[in-house]
């Protein structure tokens, strides 16, 4: 993100950005991540919208023996709904890649990202890869994240570092954000020495914890995909807890810029839920207010209505008494005991981070999910986005 030092990638890793002319725009437009080995470890997750794009069949299957060589991105379409053209082409980028870097199309991972519904100018993909495939480098891993933006205002890196190991992280995403991912794509790197199934299982907990709780506007992208390679490279090896920890950390700083960047979004609200007999309770009451238009009215008008909030959780089946519910916006308890509490007028929503507190006196279960407002600026992004 803007303001972060240079993000270097792990060792054993090259990346690369170019223009491809895929966007009208002029701007970078095509990354290639290629993992130099020795190890070729791989784990991803993909977004559970059933109406799927086709780089997201292709790469499931490709990360199903757990190898993957190279990642392969472009902005500027995302080959969804497209047909059985659609995966052909992707399956002609993969051929492609490997046909360049010398290493099998089954195990190239291919993302896309922009405008549904339209076939990728392939001439253009196909010599983009050749001019990535060139660019590539050990320094180009922040290149390659600013050519995986759409949306985006800034291009979002994370890294964390180990003894004598690294994570590194790059994402794309602005808006759509939901749970089962965002509309993003999303490549995380280590040089560990790890198992591949350490891999998978810390990529699963991460993301649980980080993607799956932001929800910017309830959409589920047809593109998500976040993937995860392991190069070894560093000679170092490192136990699955630690392992998890780290990607917890990087795919938590990712998740934050993609809630920061969210479009047109005057505040990050995080929706705070505690006291709830489970964490799925706690987890369905914080997205039920996230996802209420009008609580997100209120918090780009700077109205601390807290009423919202109870409307809103009150839709759910979480285990609560109506009447002992407190909710507390930016430290003012607002509602105490399902009724009035502090002077509403005491709250200040100025500041760009929003922190909403409900205690359902339930249990001892707790979950908070990142949201944004609803703002004009929203609405004007996402009526002229495909024009």
């Amino acid at each position: 993100m803007s303001g972060h030092p240079t993000v270097q990638l792990p060792v054993g890793f090259r990346a690369a950005g170019v223009t491809a002319g895929l966007k009208a725009s002029g701007t970078p437009d095509l990354a290639l991540v290629v993992n130099d080995g020795p190890d070729r470890h791989a784990a991803a997750v993909f977004t559970t919208n059933r109406v799927e794009a086709a780089p997201v069949t292709w790469s499931r299957q490709v990360v199903a023996d757990g190898r993957v060589d190279a990642v392969v991105l472009n902005s500027g379409g995302a080959n969804a709904c497209t047909g059985a053209q659609g995966f052909l082409d992707t399956h002609r980028t993969a051929e492609h890649v490997a046909e360049v870097l010398g290493v099998s199309a089954a195990d190239v991972v291919v993302c896309s990202t922009g405008l549904i519904g339209e076939l990728l100018p392939m001439d253009r993909v196909l010599t983009g890869v050749d001019a990535a495939a060139t660019a590539l480098s050990a320094e180009g891993h922040e290149a390659a994240a600013v050519a995986i933006k759409t949306t985006d205002t800034v291009h979002k890196v994370s890294t964390y570092g180990g003894a004598g190991w690294s994570v590194s992280g790059m994402a794309k995403g602005a808006g759509m954000l939901a749970p089962a991912l965002a509309t993003m794509l999303v490549v995380v790197t280590t040089d560990a020495v790890v198992e591949q199934t350490d891999l998978d299982a810390a990529l699963r907990a991460a993301t649980s914890v980080s993607f799956d709780r932001i929800d910017s506007d309830a959409c589920m992208s047809t593109n998500d995909t976040v993937v995860v390679l392991a190069s070894g490279a560093s000679g170092v090896s490192v136990e699955r807890d630690e392992l998890t920890e780290s990607l917890i950390a990087v795919c938590s700083d990712l998740a934050r810029q993609l809630i920061a960047d969210a479009e047109g979004a005057a505040h990050d609200v995080a929706i705070e839920v505690v006291g709830a007999a489970s964490t799925d309770d706690a987890l369905e009451v914080a997205r039920s207010v996230a996802r209420n238009n009008l609580f997100k009215c209120a918090i780009f008008g700077n109205d601390p209505n807290w009423g919202r909030v109870l409307a809103a959780v009150g839709t759910t089946k979480a285990a609560f008494d109506p009447t002992t519910l407190d909710v507390t916006m930016n430290g003012v308890q607002v509602c105490r005991a399902g009724g009035v509490g502090e002077d509403r007028s005491l709250v200040d929503l100025a500041p760009r981070e929003v922190h909403v507190l409900v205690d359902l006196h339930a249990g001892h279960e707790a979950a908070t999910i990142w949201t944004n407002d609803l703002t004009h600026d929203y609405v004007h992004e996402n009526s002229a986005y495909s024009t």
